[in-house]
């Protein structure tokens, strides 16, 4: 079988680190981004710069879509200049982004018009996740086009479940796990500050939680950057994760589904990104330490 070549648009900290693992499993990598520093880092891994979209579309197998928001996914394949202008019948759009169910399936009927297949499949391990190739993918699309892409996703990812043939499954899946997750950022900010404000050492803190059935991966690295005061630079802007939280509510509304702990966490987020816009995750802990008039440390 020949080897695809894959087209990579949105070359973030977790586009790139996705890119740098298909080129590493040999898959020729083509790639766009606004901004030219990432380019450059694309081709310092290994990959080709394009001058855009339709330029990939006229060279890509299948192509990796991993920007914000559903208005850019739309944006990037199918507005003026986009991958629908070049990509071939038979090709294979890889929405890897988080966006609303809705907002895929616009998506995918417009690459259907155009006889080109489409796999919803966000992603779950944050940037160690898509710098180790580690990620885990929740793909929604048909079986067959799925097996046909599947060394494609192998080569980013560690495990890959087959959430549906339905498009949207996907976007689905990852917003109920993103309440999880973000429930669970803000339980670790609030015990850990009231820890630090009633006189306990982070470091007891720490110790303790760690080795109780609530410790996961997830609290021991939070834990650590909220510890270490690393606010910044640590691959998971604020940003995503309130994006993330607000699709999830959304879904809510429209499922009749009460979230009561989604959206206090939602706040929580709000606020954080209302104080510190350029923070990771973490940073808010410090507009808790602010109320409560303490600092959590080690």
């Amino acid at each position: 079988m020949t080897q695809k070549t894959v087209g990579f648009v949105g070359l973030g900290d977790m586009g790139l680190g996705m890119a740098g693992n298909l080129i590493k499993n040999g898959f020729p990598v083509i790639g766009y981004d606004l901004r030219d520093e990432r380019m450059a880092m694309l081709e310092e891994a290994g990959g080709q710069r394009t001058g855009g979209c339709a330029e990939i579309g006229g060279k890509a197998d299948a192509v990796f879509v991993m920007v914000l928001n559903g208005a850019q996914a739309f944006q990037v394949v199918a507005g003026p200049g986009g991958l629908l202008e070049t990509l071939k019948p038979g090709a294979t759009i890889i929405v890897s982004a988080t966006i609303s169910p809705a907002e895929v399936c616009a998506v995918e009927a417009a690459a259907d018009a155009k006889g080109v297949h489409l796999i919803d499949t966000p992603v779950s391990g944050g940037l160690g996740g898509a710098q180790g190739g580690t990620l885990t993918l929740m793909a929604a699309g048909k079986a067959a086009v799925l097996d046909e892409n599947r060394p494609v996703l192998e080569a980013v990812s560690a495990k890959i479940f087959h959430v549906g043939e339905d498009i949207g499954a996907g976007q689905t899946v990852k917003g109920a796990l993103q309440i999880l997750i973000g429930t669970t950022f803000a339980g670790i900010f609030e015990s850990m500050v009231l820890g630090a404000k009633a006189g306990v050492k982070g470091e007891t803190l720490f110790n303790v939680i760690a080795s109780t059935g609530v410790s996961s991966p997830l609290f021991e690295n939070c834990a650590k950057l909220i510890l270490d005061r690393k606010f910044e630079g640590t691959g998971s802007h604020i940003a995503t994760m309130h994006k993330d939280l607000g699709l999830s509510l959304a879904m809510g509304r429209e499922n009749g589904v009460p979230l009561f702990t989604a959206g206090s966490a939602f706040q929580l987020f709000q606020a954080g990104i209302s104080a510190f816009p350029d923070g990771d995750n973490w940073t808010i802990v410090k507009v808790l330490e602010h109320i409560a008039g303490t600092e959590v440390k080690w």
